[in-house]
């Protein structure tokens, strides 16, 4: 199981809408769960996108800083989760893939100084203690400021990038910031642009680990609440979502690998030696 960051840069990449995509798309083991946490210090997107607003802003983030400050972080943290599981005809929802909203007014971003790295740890603990993903969506500044805590502590980053000229011009500083704070950032790609994945490379020095199609019509479903078309769930945005997903956490499992040489956790939680 990983904690997977996902950051962009200027020129509306798609950071959140491909969030989506991988957390309705993950491959999930029985009695695991895919917890998504909207933490863009610039506000998120899925309750007035998405959710189109059903449920107001009685959700997210901003509740979390009076819990830190009560010490009664933990509980509030999963009281603010909505559920996003498909039920597949099912009576009662699985509750395996969630949602943690992100705040609705950037104003807001300043009462959260103290909850980053206490969210940091939440989700390392998540990970560890209960063998569930978490994906973190630090939209296009979350990842260099305060809130760059949460990619610190990541076992894995990525940076969203459509393979067009204006938004690969936009990423080589953004890109470079992160590798150095980080250590080691990949590439997950939009393929709007002329740019194969091998140029984005040469020009991005960082691996391009994976491709999602540049689907508007389908991302309009997950960005702004359009109309799900029939078979959805198998367009080819959300199978390439799927294959991406397996990419990304083997990507993590590798940099783990790597940072900790004595060994990796396995799947069951024990550890095994790297190869």
């Amino acid at each position: 199981m990983a904690v997977i960051a996902l950051a962009g840069c200027s020129g509306a990449p798609g950071v959140t809408t491909t969030a989506l995509a991988l957390l309705l798309s993950w491959p999930l083991d029985p009695d695991r769960r895919m917890i998504l946490a909207e933490c863009d210090p610039d506000g998120g997107a899925v309750l007035h996108g998405l959710l189109q607003g059903t449920l107001g802003d009685r959700y997210g983030l901003r509740n979390l800083s009076v819990a830190a400050r009560k010490g009664e972080f933990s509980d509030a943290f999963w009281r603010q989760l909505i559920d996003l599981s498909s039920e597949d005809g099912k009576t009662e929802s699985p509750r395996d893939r969630l949602l943690l909203p992100g705040i609705t007014d950037p104003a807001q971003s300043a009462s959260l100084s103290a909850v980053w790295k206490v969210l940091a740890q939440m989700f390392r603990g998540i990970e560890t203690e209960a063998g569930h993903d978490v994906l973190i969506d630090l939209g296009r500044r979350g990842a260099y400021g305060p809130s760059g805590v949460l990619a610190e502590q990541a076992d894995a980053v990525f940076v969203v990038v459509r393979n067009t000229l204006r938004c690969l011009q936009a990423a080589e500083g953004r890109v470079r910031a992160l590798v150095e704070r980080v250590g080691d950032v990949s590439v997950l790609m939009i393929n709007e642009g002329p740019y194969p994945a091998g140029e984005v490379q040469r020009v991005l020095q960082v691996p391009v680990v994976a491709t999602l199609p540049y689907a508007p019509d389908d991302a309009r479903v997950l960005s702004d609440g359009a109309e799900q078309p029939r078979r959805f769930t198998k367009s080819p945005l959300m199978k390439a979502a799927r294959t991406a997903s397996t990419l990304l956490v083997q990507r993590a499992a590798l940099r783990r690998a790597r940072l900790d040489p004595r060994g990796v956790r396995a799947a069951d939680g024990e550890v095994t030696r790297a190869r």
